[in-house]
Order: structure tokens, then C-alpha cells, then sequence
């Protein structure tokens, strides 16, 4: 059942969507999914266990954390726990719904868009690093929803049963589960070979699984083979260009990613995932009050889930670091199981300077189950500030072990394993490094700065961070705490290339704090960075 009444709720599955007449209730996040976990089981008691399994995993939790979730989806949807309308307790066993959910009959399933549950940091055609943290973001998780889009005059597939399991599966965000829609699709596409919907849940669950579960590359070459197939059955369909810009993404090619994404939203103005993921890619060309604004524009930002982490990160960017920082801390505390989260933290500590804190909050992250190339990066930089050579070399290591087509994560390795690279190696690295293309990413040229300075050539290192400034990179913090740049501090040309990015950021900054759509928690600002800003 896509969308179905709750007594007087009218819940979109898809869409992640609880109305009571026109009021969009406020159930998202872990919220949401107790709540679609017990309506797939209809009015049934699901016990602790299950939902445990169902809603948590792979986090571990008690009947407590259960109950006080259950506490505040009762607020959202304005339930009484004593006089229970929608959600009652069964004592010793779990919870049920009060009525049985009413499947509702519509005349067309809308696109539910690219997911969010975030961070392409994907495989590229040339391997790309994603060295930014959020990497896709935006165009990750929701490899879901997206799947189920119908045209009114279509006949019901004979596969819709597994159609709307495959959703419920691809939608819970966990590599496990993933791996259960693309083997539901693949079971739909045997059942109805021409189901549009089918194949486009394939290619969405087949790059999500590129990009956010360490997946192999070839998994999202075979989501663009889907999704060009799509586009051309269906030229028209907002999802097929959707689904094509999200393997794009997790391949790397970005200008292809965004001209799809833009084709989608020219067929559908509404897709506010697709909006999401185009103003991520946005984020990672350099305009950064444009992907704010976008980001901050979206009517239901619930509906994407790492949309806050990306607002977050372009704050950050913009040199707002004390609203960002408040941001990161709390998306960090409340959503435990998005990677992205878990990654933005402690990066945000250590351009902070607040190197103990970042590595608390790093151990935190490390032990969340959310394993990620990014995360080990930043494990690697912290023991390098402390002088740990060897561990450096162990987390970067692990990094590249995780992900071993990823260009940054080969090149870090070589740089700091032992034994130390031969200049055999460091010149054979830039010579593959100059062959490959960066696909509009600055992850290259940040690659080939760190190569050049471990041949001791500081000038062209510093040459090549200004390309990647070019492409668009902007985390000048970054580059005056990590450790991986600290020879260049004190090279000619150094401070040059900061005051370049504060000369474009500072102008950015400028125009939002001047737009009426900048967000509340920047009132009483100005554009100088000494005002709430570092």
C-alpha cells in the first residue's frame, strides 16, 4: 500500500508524507520509519524485537529507546498514549496501530525524486575521492520512492506486490536492506520485463549501493545502462532523467549529473530530491549561497534526509561556523545512522581547530556502524597531528582497502605507507594523475597538490590547490588544520591562495545575509567574518 488513511490520516508512503486535512504533521527521520514499520504490519502487535530490527539496525537499542521514540510519535501525530487514537502499547509485547490502515486508490503516484540519505561519495568514471565529505550527498538515499512513479492510464503491473516490498526496502537507508530491493526489482523485472517502475528502482537501488554502501563501481555503470533506457522509452518521465542524473552522480561525470537533474526538474518543478541533489553539486562547484538557497527553499526539507547536513556544510563553507557548528552537533546527536552526519562533525571540529573534540566525536562515529572512506581519511589526519606516522598510514590503509577504485584513497596510501614511495612512484602518480580527466570535481587537483609536495616541488603543489579553488573548492579552514597540506604553510603563495577563496566566499556571504530567505539563526549578522563567524 503506497498511500494509505489512518482514520483520519492520510499517509504517503512514498512521499515519507503524514496529513490530517491540509497540515502536513512533523513525522520524519526514526519517527517515520516507526511508523511505516507498523503500518506494514498492519494492525498486528510488532513486538520490540522487530522493530529493533526493522527501524534501528544495525544500532542496537532497548525497549526504552523504543518507548520514548513511540512517545514522540504520538506528539507529532497528536496521540494520546493514555487514550491511545492511533498508536496503542501492548504490555510486555510491543505496539500496534488502533485501526487497520486503509489502502487509497490515486490517480497517479507522484515522483518521489533523488534521494538525499546522501553522500555520493561514489566510485567515478575515473574513480574520483569525493575528498569533500558529503560527496552526493543529497542524491543519495532516497534510492526508493522514486521507483513507484506510474502514469494515471498505466494498468497495475503484475509485479505490484514486489514492487512496493522493493520500496520498503530500498527506503530504510541500510546496506542489508538495499541489497533486498535490488533483488525484489530484479524479481519484478522477471515478472513484468517492461515495468518502467521496476526499472527504475534497479537503477536507483543499484547506484545507491555504488554510492553510499561501498558498493562495486559496476553497479552504477549498470544503473546508467538502466536508467539511458528509461530516458529513451520515456523521454518525458522526470524519473528516468532523475534516476540517469544519480548513477551520473555516483560514477563521478557531474556535468552529466546536473543536466540530468536539470532535465528532471524541468519536466517536474516539485521534485524536491532532485532539487536537493543538483544544489549539493552546486555546493561542490563553488556556489554556495545559490545551493544554500535552494536547499533552504524546499517546502517539505523533511522528505530529504540529508538536506540538513548539506545546509550545515554550505553555512560552514560560507564562514558561518558557529550557526553551522550548532547544526552539525545536533544532526550529528540525532540522526546516529546517516554516514554524512557522522563524517560532518568531527571534519567541522578539526577545521575548527578543536582537534581533542573532533576525535571524540570521530571514536563516536567509527562505532555507529556506518562505515565510510571519509571517516578512516579523517581517522588518518588526526593521528598525523599527533605524530603517528605508522597509524596514519593504517587508517589510510583501511581507507583505501574500503573503496579500492578511489583514486585519493590509492594516492594516500602510497604517500604515507611504509616504506616511504620511491620517486618512481610519485612521478608515475602524476603522470596518472595529469592523463585522467576530474569530471568537474577538484578532488583531482587536490590529489596531484599532494604529490607535488611530497617531490618538493611547493610552487606547483600550490598551482595545482589553485585549480582545485577553480573547480570550485572552499574549505579554506580545512586546509589550514589538516595535516596533510602543513609543508605548504609557510611556502610563497600560501596565504595568496587562502585570500582568494575569502575573496569570493566573503561575497557570497555577503549576498545571503542581504537575501530575505537567510536563515533565522544568522539575524543581527554582518558580512565580516569577526560576527559570528571564523
Amino acid at each position: 500500500m503506497e498511500t494509505v488513511r489512518l482514520l483520519d490520516l492520510h499517509i504517503d508512503r512514498p512521499a515519507q508524507q503524514v496529513r490530517r486535512g491540509d497540515q502536513v504533521l512533523p513525522v520524519g527521520g526514526l519517527s517515520w520509519r516507526l511508523l511505516d514499520c507498523l503500518l506494514a504490519h498492519g494492525n498486528a502487535v510488532v513486538d520490540f524485537d522487530t522493530l529493533a530490527d526493522q527501524v534501528w539496525a544495525p544500532a542496537v537499542v532497548g525497549e526504552d529507546a523504543i518507548s520514548q521514540r513511540v512517545k514522540l510519535l504520538r506528539q507529532a501525530l497528536g496521540d494520546d498514549g493514555r487514550r491511545p487514537r492511533y498508536i496503542r502499547s501492548v504490555r510486555g509485547r510491543g505496539y500496534q496501530l488502533c485501526a487497520s490502515p486503509q489502502p487509497v486508490m490515486r490517480d497517479a503516484v507522484a515522483s518521489a525524486g533523488t534521494g538525499t540519505e546522501g553522500a555520493p561519495v561514489a566510485p567515478g568514471a575515473r574513480a574520483p575521492a569525493r575528498w569533500v565529505w558529503l560527496a552526493g550527498v543529497t542524491v543519495v538515499a532516497a534510492a526508493v520512492v522514486f521507483a513507484l512513479v506510474r502514469p494515471a492510464s498505466a494498468p497495475a503491473s503484475p509485479a505490484e506486490a514486489v514492487l512496493q516490498r522493493a520500496a520498503y526496502y530500498a527506503g530504510i537507508g541500510q546496506a542489508s536492506n538495499n541489497e533486498r530491493a535490488i533483488a525484489l526489482y530484479r524479481q519484478a523485472l522477471q515478472i513484468d520485463p517492461e515495468s518502467l517502475s521496476a526499472r527504475r528502482g534497479l537503477a536507483r537501488a543499484l547506484a545507491a549501493d555504488a554510492c553510499l554502501f561501498n558498493g562495486a563501481r559496476e553497479r552504477a555503470q549498470e544503473a546508467l545502462v538502466l536508467s539511458s533506457e528509461l530516458v529513451l522509452k520515456a523521454p518525458e518521465d522526470a524519473a528516468g532523467w532523475a534516476a540517469r542524473g544519480y548513477a551520473h552522480d555516483c560514477l563521478g561525470a557531474m556535468s552529466h549529473a546536473m543536466a540530468d537533474y536539470r532535465q528532471a526538474l524541468r519536466r517536474d518543478p516539485g521534485d524536491e530530491r532532485t532539487r536537493a541533489s543538483l544544489a549539493y553539486l552546486q555546493q561542490e562547484k563553488g556556489d554556495l549561497a545559490q545551493a544554500l538557497q535552494d536547499n533552504l527553499s524546499l517546502r517539505a526539507p523533511e522528505r530529504v534526509r540529508f538536506r540538513d547536513v548539506q545546509v550545515a556544510r554550505e553555512l560552514e563553507l560560507l564562514g558561518f561556523t558557529d550557526a553551522a557548528a550548532r547544526r552539525h552537533a545536533h544532526n550529528f546527536q540525532l540522526y546516529p545512522d546517516n554516514v554524512f552526519a557522522n563524517i560532518a562533525w568531527p571534519h567541522s571540529l578539526l577545521a575548527m581547530g578543536e582537534s581533542a573534540k573532533a576525535q571524540q566525536a570521530l571514536d563516536q562515529a567509527l562505532a555507529r556502524g556506518t562505515p565510510h572512506p571519509q571517516l578512516l581519511r579523517l581517522q588518518g589526519e588526526m593521528l598525523l597531528l599527533r605524530g603517528n606516522r605508522k597509524g596514519a598510514a593504517e587508517a589510510f590503509e583501511q581507507s583505501r582497502a574500503l573503496r579500492p577504485q578511489q583514486s585519493m584513497g590509492q594516492t594516500l596510501a602510497g604517500l604515507y605507507g611504509d616504506p616511504a614511495p620511491a620517486p618512481t612512484w610519485i612521478a608515475e602518480r602524476l603522470q596518472m594523475l595529469e592523463g585522467q580527466g576530474d569530471d568537474g570535481w577538484s578532488d583531482t587537483a587536490l590529489e596531484r597538490a599532494m604529490v607535488l609536495q611530497a617531490q618538493g616541488d611547493e610552487a606547483a603543489a600550490l598551482v595545482a590547490l589553485h585549480h582545485a579553488v577553480n573547480a570550485g573548492f572552499r574549505d579554506a579552514a580545512w586546509l589550514r588544520a589538516t595535516p596533510l597540506f602543513a609543508p605548504l604553510h609557510g611556502a610563497a603563495g600560501w596565504q595568496e591562495l587562502l585570500d582568494t577563496i575569502e575573496k569570493d566566499v566573503s561575497a557570497q556571504r555577503a549576498r545571503v545575509l542581504a537575501a530575505p530567505w537567510r536563515p533565522t539563526d544568522l539575524d543581527g549578522l554582518s558580512a565580516a567574518r569577526a560576527a559570528g563567524t571564523r
